[in-house]
């Protein structure tokens, strides 16, 4: 790959150094699935790491400063059913996490001040509605509460975490594999196992551009830049692994051949640097582009080396990085033999002063709308925040538990105890279940009906054309006889 067109960009000369392996984290059972996730995640108080579990789903979550070998008996979060497939700490709160399993069901969890000293097995909620697998969860950047999640059924569901209720459905071709909003959060783009690309307008659930942005039959990956270009990573038909550029339409704007090994490469974007880090399953290698507004758009910086495969890794909010040594991205690399190794990617310089020029304000912890405003249609660009006096989080509020069934999905009241208290519970149990199915029924008749619609037009037309066809065939065999 050439080096030309960044030649004077300031993160030419990034390098990755691994710390010591006693102030890394070992002994951990990771998960030994095979579904395409990062299986590690990470914010600026704990980092967690999905871990093997017979007979159920659980993640291990430790505090960043619990660095050496993790007891086999550590607590976990353990209350899904089972496997944990995808999970992604809440923007706006360190301590809630959410995560999707194959038992359907996506949680949100809050983990209590300190870390876990016992295993935590109830959720702040149950958001049950998918009727297969949940591999994808991405929280809203820019709203409270406001949560994605994708599932084998072919969905995504947009949901408001504070009450549980799903507020948008939107039914896709194919299973949704990776998702990512725009800096506003107005929209967002999705990659499914059809290959195809989607730009969708949640609050209108229109689809407002497609196209099949690598040929190849692995999963691609999407990130949402800054700019509104869409970066993705995927495989050509011959299974090169690709990355790409495109413009908010999906016309492509560059494209660029890796090489031929199997392993998905997963985009983590810097919106500060607008450095985008390349790790893919199985590498032993992390490589880093420059996205620039100047053809060929993506340029190619540098790579950090390591002898070892990597399972999975996390990435750490720029908040949570250490300024005073110009660190500007920090991955936690998952190995086989359960090592998770902590590698800082530092910008060399000389003066020890805070380098305005590499931290830029950032994203902060603080939501810039409610679910209500967004929904009424008000957008906002994320609440920045300065880093040279270091990061301070705000003060957060405990969320309240939402009791919910098990079966709708509908906020509920706790039963008292009387008989006949219980007997009117389940009657509006009842009823709430038969009206989110009437809901989905109207959607489905919907579709239908503008399905048929369309058909009926197409088939007027076909039978228009045959009428005319007819008629000059008749006149055609009135000469003949005149």
């Amino acid at each position: 790959m050439s080096f030309r067109g960044v030649r004077q960009s300031k993160f030419r000369h990034v390098f990755g150094q691994a710390v010591k392996r006693d102030q890394c984290y070992d002994n951990i059972r990771i998960t030994k699935s095979s579904w395409d996730s990062t299986f590690c995640v990470v914010n600026p108080k704990y980092l967690a790491i999905i871990t093997e579990a017979a007979g159920g789903g659980s993640f291990l979550v430790l505090s960043l400063e619990k660095t050496g070998r993790v007891d086999r008996d550590a607590p976990l979060v353990v209350g899904h059913k089972a496997a944990v497939l995808d999970f992604q700490w809440c923007p706006h709160n360190d301590d809630i996490i959410a995560s999707g399993s194959e038992d359907c069901t996506v949680k949100v969890w809050q983990i209590p001040d300190g870390g876990l000293t016992k295993n935590l097995e109830e959720p702040l909620c149950d958001l049950v509605l998918h009727q297969r697998r949940v591999g994808l969860v991405v929280w809203h950047p820019t709203v409270q509460n406001v949560l994605l999640s994708g599932g084998s059924d072919n969905k995504v569901i947009i949901w408001n975490v504070g009450d549980g209720e799903p507020i948008f459905e939107i039914d896709f071709p194919d299973i949704p594999l990776s998702a990512s909003w725009n800096w506003v959060g107005s929209k967002f783009v999705v990659s499914c196992k059809d290959k195809k690309v989607r730009v969708v307008d949640p609050r209108k659930v229109q689809i407002l551009s497609e196209a099949c942005c690598h040929e190849g039959n692995k999963p691609t990956q999407v990130v949402y830049l800054k700019n509104d270009t869409i970066f993705t990573t995927g495989f050509s038909k011959m299974s090169e692994r690709q990355y790409a550029l495109w413009d908010e339409k999906l016309s492509n704007m560059t494209m660029q051949e890796v090489d031929s090994s199997n392993g998905v490469m997963f985009p983590f974007y810097d919106p500060d640097t607008n450095i985008v880090y390349l790790c893919g399953k199985g590498d032993s290698m992390i490589r880093y582009v420059e996205v620039t507004d100047d053809p060929p758009y993506v340029h190619f910086l540098s790579m950090y080396q390591s002898s070892d495969p990597q399972r999975g890794f996390g990435w750490m909010p720029k908040r949570g990085l250490n300024v005073n040594s110009c660190e500007i991205a920090r991955f936690y690399k998952l190995h086989a033999k359960g090592l998770c190794e902590i590698i800082p990617m530092t910008v060399p310089r000389k003066s020890e002063l805070f380098q305005d020029d590499l931290y830029p304000d950032t994203l902060g912890d603080i939501p810039a709308l409610t679910a209500d405003q967004w929904l009424a249609g008000k957008d906002a660009e994320p609440i920045l925040i300065p880093l040279k006096d270091g990061y301070v989080p705000t003060k957060k509020t405990a969320m309240n538990k939402v009791t919910k069934s098990a079966t709708t999905n509908v906020s509920t009241v706790k039963p008292n105890g009387a008989a006949g208290a219980v007997v009117m519970e389940g009657l509006l149990d009842d009823i709430r279940k038969l009206k989110i199915i009437a809901k989905g029924h109207e959607r489905r008749i919907k579709f239908l009906e503008e399905k048929l619609a369309a058909y009926e037009m197409d088939d007027d037309e076909d039978d228009d054309d045959e009428a005319a066809a007819d008629d000059d065939a008749d006149a055609a065999g009135k000469n003949e006889v005149k």
